[in-house]
């Protein structure tokens, strides 16, 4: 039997489900044992909901790496000294051998959208009405099935007395550097803007993608924020639209003592946001998809404790909008939105919801005249077309995905305007301004929806009285031309790196610490370098930045915490603080070799070069600076062996050179290994006049029982033939097999994939390698 709770979120379905099990333990005599299966984001939520509704359940929680969880399993789960096991879906996927020993009572799902397969075939079949009865009678049969089984209630009905929730969507413009980069991702796809080119869909999306990129921050893109040296400054604002905004709307909502959620699509964006919040002084937890468990436990936890000084709370809309409780703020920021509305209305939840104290405020931000408009505007569409069809009962047809020419439509959405001015569309407008205006345009919009009928709604369209215009030619400038002059090869840029600067002692410890509940950050000059530790900058640089560092917390009064985690706390303290209250400006001199040093270190190598680097190592080794030289874009050879030698001299400085070494040692080693197996390989092959035919396998004890002998002969004579070090050479052993005039009617050995053969190969060659060397 199947039972579903579709209630809006935060109405209680977790205790229901919890009363429902105590139930059964206690009036049914049915203790277990029952599987909860969450989102790992809310794990630690449903325990502390066991042991507070229904604390004589034992529940357990499996959860860790995979020694934790074998411990686990073995002292806890086997025994079944246990009620209920709560866990995460990745966990049942890694450990599913465990669960199938076990005779589940009930099993409950939670955020259960997760386990729907849409490729099904009984899937599609449902939505197949062409051998049905017809709609009407098709719904009331569906109706009178699952009218036993399923609960819905809303907020309207279950909870009167909890405040309302008020959505008001911010529009502003693109600054000056949004506006070059929005303008260099539709120049480099001009053709596809007046349908010109191949309209790929992967290309339109990845177009829609780089759009929605520009309109969040153009620090997303590599290349885009000014340095090295990178500092944390006014610029972080005042190059995004949305930053502007947001730098005005957070002090106004503190001083009004409001906390905030800022959900966004982008953990990158979330990198740039914590910056900002370092820099504003804001006080923050973070969660994305990224986060550990243990580390989502104490965010939740700092930011929901009574007298919490965490002001922010960042999410990332897909890891963090379900299943959390965060009721404690009474404002969400929606940075950019999701192409499905449930998704955000999930994400407004975290604090709209029972427990809930205050009126809630929801800010959409919203870039003017770009991709975002109309992706709002769909949103809004599907949410609309929800309320008059599908929740009056009635089916409605599958063909509202995302298609080529509304993602078209999309993309060439407000391109005239762009590319019309250069100039930055920021105001200076107060705060109160851009609410007020930004609530009007809420309920014009509002107003649109109403008025559209079913009709329009299924389209996705809306009635704007635009027309559309060739975009080639534009104040007199043919871009066709301009196109072929400028083309540019964008490339996914890396991950930002907040949390890798270079340190050196305590500058490193410093900048490499990752901001915890317990410990902030203490506080940097706003304007100190971004500083690499591969860049090698000569040591004597890091202790003038931490004289820099010191001072300035001098200057500021900033008093040192005590720890209670760490051994000897009081004296640590007492030491550091010493030091902040010795502390002097840096002289005339030592300002001037600052800068110099500044100039000293490999300033033009960044993340992806240092990363090709390592892996180019671990390929070659570390003594093959030609090929590793080939591997590095856009450096020279001379360039290659000069960092080389200051890596290998200076590598110990690096913080996870322990984590390096291993990857470029384990290169080292299966370099090594493959030159043993070929010596092996020669030595036994020469022994042979014709080895295809004449080569024997000694195969002990674990012969396989798939290939024979030949098969396996034939392999290793051609591996060694082709040349055991070859590229693909595995792909070229595949073909060679499939045209073998031997094994023309063998269907297994022909069947068999590239990394088959690797295997089997590989297997032959350690046998013989470890038998010559007895």
């Amino acid at each position: 039997m199947k039972i579903r709770l579709r209630h809006l979120s935060g109405l209680g379905k977790t205790l229901q489900t919890i009363a429902l099990l105590g139930y059964l333990k206690h009036y049914r005599n049915i203790p277990g044992p029952h599987m909860v299966l969450v989102p790992k984001s809310t794990l630690h939520n449903w325990m502390n909901e066991f042991k507070r509704w229904v604390p004589t359940l034992k529940a357990v929680c499996l959860i860790g790496d995979k020694d934790e969880r074998a411990a686990f399993i073995r002292d806890v789960m086997m025994p079944g000294e246990w009620d209920v096991c709560v866990t995460s879906y990745e966990m049942v996927i890694r450990e599913k051998s465990v669960f199938k020993k076990f005779n589940w009572r009930y099993l409950v799902i939670d955020e259960a959208h997760r386990i729907k397969n849409e490729k099904s075939k009984d899937f599609d079949s449902w939505f197949d009405t062409n051998n049905c009865l017809g709609d009407q009678k098709l719904v009331e049969r569906l109706h009178a099935v699952l009218r036993p089984f399923l609960l819905r209630r809303i907020k309207a009905e279950v909870e009167k007395s909890l405040p309302p929730k008020k959505e008001v969507k911010i529009y502003l413009g693109l600054s000056k550097m949004q506006r070059e980069w929005y303008t260099r991702i539709l120049m480099k796809d001009i053709d596809i803007l007046n349908s010109a080119g191949k309209m790929d869909k992967m290309r339109l999306l990845n177009i829609l993608m780089q759009l929605r990129k520009c309109c969040n921050h153009p620090y997303l893109f590599d290349g885009a924020e000014p340095g090295p040296p990178y500092t944390t400054d006014t610029h972080l604002a005042t190059n995004s639209g949305k930053m502007v905004v947001l730098d005005k709307l957070l002090p106004k909502v503190q001083e009004q003592g409001s906390r905030v959620l800022i959900f966004s699509q982008m953990t990158r964006m979330l990198d740039i946001l914590e910056d900002y919040c370092m820099w504003r002084g804001f006080e923050y937890c973070r969660l994305d998809g990224n986060t550990p468990h243990e580390a989502r436990e104490q965010a939740i936890e700092a930011f929901n404790a009574p007298n919490s000084s965490k002001f922010i709370f960042m999410l990332s809309t897909r890891a963090g909008g379900l299943g959390i409780n965060l009721a404690t703020a009474d404002v969400v920021i929606l940075y950019d939105s999701d192409w499905n509305p449930q998704v955000d209305l999930q994400a407004m939840d975290r604090a709209h919801r029972i427990g809930q104290r205050k009126p809630v405020k929801v800010f959409r931000l919203i870039t003017d005249n770009t991709v975002e408009e109309r992706i709002v505007e769909r949103a809004e569409m599907k949410l609309r077309l929800d309320s008059i069809v599908i929740q009056q009962g009635r089916l409605i047809d599958q063909q509202n995905k995302l298609g080529k020419d509304e993602m078209l439509q999309m993309i060439r959405h407000g391109a005239t305007h762009v590319f019309a001015s250069k100039d930055s569309e920021l105001t200076d407008e107060d705060i109160d301004s851009i609410l007020e205006r930004g609530a009007k345009k809420t309920a014009e919009m509002n107003e649109r929806l109403k008025k559209l009928g079913e009709s329009s709604l299924r389209n996705f369209t809306m009635d704007t009285g635009g027309t559309e215009t060739s975009l080639y030619n534009f104040e007199g400038e043919d871009y066709r031309e301009k196109q072929k002059l400028s083309l540019i090869e964008w490339i996914e840029p890396p991950k930002r790196e907040r949390k890798a600067n270079y340190a050196v002692d305590a500058y490193f410890r410093e900048a490499l610490r990752v901001s915890e509940p317990r410990a902030p950050k203490a506080p940097r000059p706003p304007k100190q370098p971004n500083i690499q530790d591969f860049q090698f900058f000569p040591p004597r640089l890091f202790e003038l930045l931490e004289m820099e560092i010191l001072y300035y917390r001098k200057t500021i009064g900033y008093k040192v915490p005590r720890n209670p985690e760490i051994p000897n706390s009081a004296q640590v303290q007492k030491e550091e603080q010493a030091k902040i209250d010795e502390a002097e400006p840096l002289s005339p001199e030592e300002t001037e070799e600052k800068e110099k040093l500044l100039t000293q270190g490999f300033t033009n190598w960044n993340k992806r070069d240092f990363n090709q680097f390592i892996k180019a190592n671990e390929k070659y080794g570390r003594d093959d600076i030609d090929n590793i030289a080939r591997e590095v874009e856009g450096k020279t050879p001379e360039e290659v062996m000069e960092y080389s030698a200051v890596f290998w001299e200076r590598c110990n400085e690096l913080q996870d050179i322990e984590k390096i070494m291993a990857q470029i040692e384990r290169g080292e080693a299966r370099i090594q290994r493959r030159i043993s197996i070929k010596k092996a390989l020669d030595a036994k092959i020469a022994r042979y006049k014709a080895p295809f035919h004449q080569l024997r396998i000694q195969y002990g004890t674990n012969k396989g029982k798939n290939y024979t002998e030949e098969e396996d002969r034939f392999l290793i004579c051609m591996l060694h033939k082709m040349g055991f070090d070859k590229e693909y050479v595995y792909e070229e052993l595949r073909q060679c097999v499939r045209n073998a005039p031997q094994f023309r009617f063998d269907w297994f050995i022909k069947s068999r994939t590239a990394m088959a053969h690797k295997r089997k190969a590989e297997v032959s060659s350690d046998r013989k390698e470890k038998k010559s060397r007895t």
